[in-house]
């Protein structure tokens, strides 16, 4: 077979091998070393190859922002300031139809700003946002679903750790990701409350719910205390790296300090805790390096097929426009998104079509962000929804099924598709800040 056949037939067993569960590196590192092994047909230039992606990929200094964001995201989750800016967003949405979801999702967004986890997000708020919507009797697939869209806001907002994988993958700068992503992540949360308006405006029934006679008015100091440390940990990560006082190694270590000063205040950390923040942080390490390092050798894996030559002249052939190239793309991340998890899609589509989107003069980092958020309506699709399996299982609710949540999530899948486009028609929004 040629080098390209063994591409082809390559990248066809990376998705059944993760679609039938092999964990996504192993089926990454493990196809690409046969396949560059077959196509040469020389074991030691698997094995050098191998090498360099591990020495080119997690051995670089710019890494350190893993650990360093995963941890942060962790202490801030432990410290309850997810509970805390729930309950100041829902003051202020109290008093509107559908108020409770807006301020799911209004907190949702800042919380995403600290802890940058989708997963994180929809585990939170599962149990803070659904029993209290349950409580004043919104319609449960509302609920549901309302906590399942705003949670993949934990991918877009940075930090988030799918802007720091497609910024390894594409070779660009994790602090420019980070930035570029802040305006997309807004524009996402105030749809999801703008869908939610109309929601409560035009299907009432379907939102459901009744005033909340029973709500007392938040004082301001405990609006201030439960607001001001987030905010202080927000300004202090993304305002120092916007404006490059810090970078995003030092804003990690800044940002995980400073979580960590809250918690010991707050009396939320004991030291059995901080040492299982710390065991978890270096398992959620392991396995992000892992997957770059895997996603390395694949990336020359397709060059060595020549898979994104051929994919460019074939484009060429046919003369495809813009918009008919970023169409495919989106279709592929949204099947794809049926079938395998954000990052799997990031790893396999990001490195066959950059060739040819860096002709075309587009920009790198816009490109990552159409592609995180391409890729996360995956989160709320079925049959692999991860978010939406995190909900059903952090509920344990039998009033709730998983068909509840898919379908409660279905419309925020749509508003973030809308978003999407708007994205692709406006490069500026992505890049405006840069």
């Amino acid at each position: 077979m040629s080098p390209f056949e063994i591409g082809i037939i390559s990248v066809s067993a990376i998705v059944l091998l993760i679609y039938l569960g092999v964990y996504i590196p192993i089926a990454l590192g493990m196809v690409s070393f046969v396949s560059i092994w077959l196509m040469r047909d020389n074991f030691d230039l698997a094995v050098n190859l191998l090498k360099i992606a591990v020495g080119d990929s997690v051995m670089e200094y710019t890494f350190a922002t893993v650990p360093l964001f995963t941890f942060m995201g962790l202490i801030v989750s432990k410290a309850g300031l997810g509970s805390d800016i729930y309950e100041v967003m829902n003051a202020a949405f109290r008093r509107v139809k559908g108020g409770i979801g807006m301020a799911t999702v209004g907190a949702n967004a800042v919380f995403a700003a600290v802890t940058g986890s989708s997963i994180a997000s929809a585990s939170v708020f599962a149990k803070v946002s659904v029993p209290q919507m349950l409580r004043y009797d919104y319609n449960p697939r509302f609920a549901v679903g309302v906590v399942a869209g705003s949670s993949v806001l934990g991918m877009i907002i940075p930090p988030s750790a799918m802007l720091i994988i497609y910024s390894f993958i594409a070779e660009q700068s994790v602090g420019e990701m980070f930035i570029a992503g802040i305006i997309p992540g807004i524009l996402l949360a105030l749809a999801y409350i703008g869908a939610i308006w109309a929601m409560g405006r035009f299907t009432p029934n379907y939102v459901g719910g009744r005033p909340e006679s029973d709500h007392v008015p938040m004082a301001r100091r405990d609006v201030l205390s439960k607001t001001l440390p987030l905010v202080f940990l927000i300004v202090t990560v993304l305002g120092g790296i916007y404006t490059g006082w810090l970078t995003p190694v030092e804003a990690g270590a800044a940002g995980s300090l400073l979580g960590l000063i809250i918690a010991m205040v707050r009396r939320r950390m004991s030291l059995r805790g901080f040492w299982e923040t710390l065991i978890e942080t270096g398992h959620i390490t392991a396995s992000i390096l892992f997957l770059i390092t895997a996603a390395s050798i694949y990336s020359r894996m397709l060059g060595l097929a020549g898979l994104p030559n051929a994919l460019a002249d074939l484009i060429a052939q046919n003369q495809l426009s813009y918009v008919a190239i970023m169409t495919l793309y989106v279709c592929l991340m949204l099947f794809l998104g049926t079938l395998l998890d954000t990052a799997s899609i990031i790893l396999i589509v990001v490195p066959l079509f950059l060739p040819l989107i860096e002709p075309l003069g587009l920009s790198l980092v816009w490109f990552g962000i159409v592609t995180v958020i391409g890729a996360e309506i995956g989160l709320l699709t079925p049959p692999l929804g991860i978010s939406c399996f995190v909900i059903k299982a952090t509920l344990d609710d039998d009033r709730i099924t998983l068909k509840d949540v898919f379908l409660g999530a279905l419309p925020f899948a749509f508003v973030m598709l809308l978003v999407l486009i708007v994205l692709i028609r406006f490069p500026w929004l992505t890049t405006g800040i840069l």
